[in-house]
């Protein structure tokens, strides 16, 4: 096998072993919590029936073992089950789906995160070149100073600064922004330019000096 191949295997493999543990922890660490969801989100006088028809519509009702295998079972298709958080009505009409509150958010997530390659990745491998082939130059001293900078200096950090200066201060930016499927696509892209800006300088930092090394 190829050693590189072989290594995305590893890596793969790593990765899904890791998820494996941190869901059982996670799973395992919300069981052993005292008290029951139930009566956490119902009131301390809910009346029994109205508990057990409360665990029942969520499936609360079932052995845990029986319960984690089945939403492991479900999340590889592409099912994370009901929503604990959006149980406010333990009717069925009233359930939410993991899926459903998570699908528009992940369309956001995706989006901005192809913003920021598109903009990033042409930045820092051009930055990275010019610094390697001017390398001890004014120009790779300033870029070296900026990337160190942005690197040691917290991502939110650099995010308030930018708020502050683009969106609050001179109005540039949106500060926030609430963006859905129905935004059009030019607005949608005016609304994520200030985080998109912000991942930009961290990733480009990154990037630029791994370019420069290499």
């Amino acid at each position: 096998m190829h050693p590189v191949l072989k290594t995305v295997l590893q890596r793969l493999g790593l990765g899904l072993l890791t998820l494996l543990a941190v869901s059982v922890i996670i799973f395992s660490s919300l069981e052993l919590l005292p008290g029951g969801f139930a009566e956490a989100i119902l009131g301390q006088g809910a009346t029994p029936e109205t508990v057990a028809a409360f665990n029942k519509s969520l499936g609360l009702d079932r052995p845990p073992v029986e319960r984690y295998f089945e939403w492991v079972g479900g999340a590889v298709q592409g099912d994370f089950g009901k929503s604990f958080a959006g149980a406010g009505g333990w009717r069925e009409e009233n359930v939410r789906y993991v899926s459903d509150i998570i699908g528009p958010r992940l369309y956001n997530t995706f989006f901005l995160a192809a913003v920021t390659a598109i903009v990033a990745v042409p930045i820092a491998l051009i930055l990275g070149l010019l610094a390697a082939l001017y390398r001890n130059s004014w120009f790779d001293r300033i870029v070296n100073s900026v990337t160190l900078t942005t690197i040691a200096s917290p991502e939110f950090f650099v995010a308030y600064i930018l708020m502050f200066f683009l969106a609050v201060k001179f109005r540039i930016f949106y500060p926030l922004s609430t963006v859905n499927a129905a935004t059009p696509f030019m607005e949608h892209i005016s609304r994520v330019a200030l985080p998109a800006l912000t991942l930009t300088l961290v990733i480009v930092a990154h990037m630029m000096r791994m370019t420069r090394a290499s």
